[in-house]
Formats: structure tokens, sequence, C-alpha cells
């Protein structure tokens, strides 16, 4: 039997998994999450086979919650469901200790098999994703310049170019106007941009964005 909690905050998201997933016989949901701290809370003191794990949650982020327990209990298999596309976060969340990705619009075709998978001690990733992994492998030259940002700058970044003001980010992510302030002041420096339009295009040309 394969024990797993899902850590979302969207109750909707949970209970929809959960429908996916009631029918499978080696599959048990034993408890659901609405934030990040709460997720690495359960994942310490109880024993699971699987965390389920969405990325954007109050208290602590998906990838906060990655890299501590990549260091406190790295032999736990992460399963990612998010609603980020692939090429956005797919490559830093395996990097950060997850071994899986699927976005959640995918979630009816893949999560079974994917949770399966982890849980068996193998990674899960999509076929186009290993392409595009694989390519990045076969071409460490000329990188994006996107792929020098941190992953909190990163994140910064992508709420940036979505539309959300400073005070929006700020809210989401529980850190104070300066601090976003700053991120953006790094960001500029790092992608060469001098205003949010220029940012915008640059997501654009990149793909991160539609």
């Amino acid at each position: 039997m394969i024990r797993l909690i899902i850590a979302d905050d969207h109750i909707l998201i949970r209970e929809g998994l959960i429908k996916i997933l009631e029918s499978q016989r080696d599959i048990a949901v034993i408890h659901q999450c609405a934030d990040g701290s709460q997720a690495l809370e359960y994942c310490r003191h109880t024993a699971i086979d699987v965390l389920v794990l969405d990325l954007s949650m109050p208290e602590k982020s998906g990838l906060e919650v990655i890299k501590i327990l990549e260091i406190e209990k790295p032999e736990l298999p992460i399963l990612v469901l998010s609603i980020h596309p692939e090429n956005q976060y797919a490559r830093r969340v395996l990097k950060a200790g997850a071994s899986g990705y699927i976005t959640k619009d995918k979630a009816s075709e893949e999560l079974i098999s994917a949770i399966r998978a982890v849980a068996s001690g193998k990674r899960y990733i999509s076929g186009s994703l290993a392409e595009q992994l694989y390519n990045e492998l076969n071409d460490a030259q000329g990188q994006p310049l996107y792929k020098s940002l941190s992953d909190r700058e990163f994140e910064v970044f992508l709420l940036m170019v979505s539309g959300k003001s400073l005070q929006n980010i700020s809210d989401e992510l529980n850190l104070s106007c300066k601090t976003v302030s700053t991120y953006k002041h790094r960001i500029y420096e790092k992608l060469h941009v001098d205003s949010e339009a220029q940012l915008t295009r640059y997501a654009l040309d990149m793909k991160l964005i539609e």
C-alpha cells in the first residue's frame, strides 16, 4: 500500500485528486495539508511513502519544503503537482530533490502512474521534459539568462510577469515590500532589462508565459 499525503492550498484541488485516487486499491491518501508548513510538520512525524506537493502555497512554498525535506528526509519521494508549465519550474524542483513533476491539467492522465513510479524509487517526468533536459545537458553553453536567477528571484520574476504588483507579491510570498523590491532590482540586473515591459517581453520570448 502506498501511503501518501496531498499538500495543496485549494480544497477543490485536493478533493479532485482524492477522487482520482479513490478507486486505486494500492494507494491511500492518509492526510491533506493546506500549506507548506503543515506538510513539512506532518512529513517529519509520520511515516508516508509519497508526498504530493503543490508549489504555490502559504507559509512555506513547495520549493522550500522540498529543500528542507531533501536534508531531513532524503528518502521520501516528492511528486510535484503544479499549475506552472514544466519549462518554468520542473528543472528547479528536480534539482532541489523532487522525484517527479506533473502539471495539474495532466493530473487525470498521469497522477496514478506518477505516484507509483516515484514510490518505487524512480523519477517521473513527461517525454517533452525529458527531451528538454537532454538538450540542456548537450548544450551547456549559451544558457538563457533566466537560468542565472536564484529560486526566489525566479519565483518573483514569474509573479511580476504574470501582472502582480510588488504589494501582491509581498503578500503572497510573506516578504516585505522592501525585500521584493530588492529582488526586482536583482532580476533587472541579471536579465539586462530596465522596465516591467521589457521583463514581460523577455518572458514571452523565452516562452515562460503566453
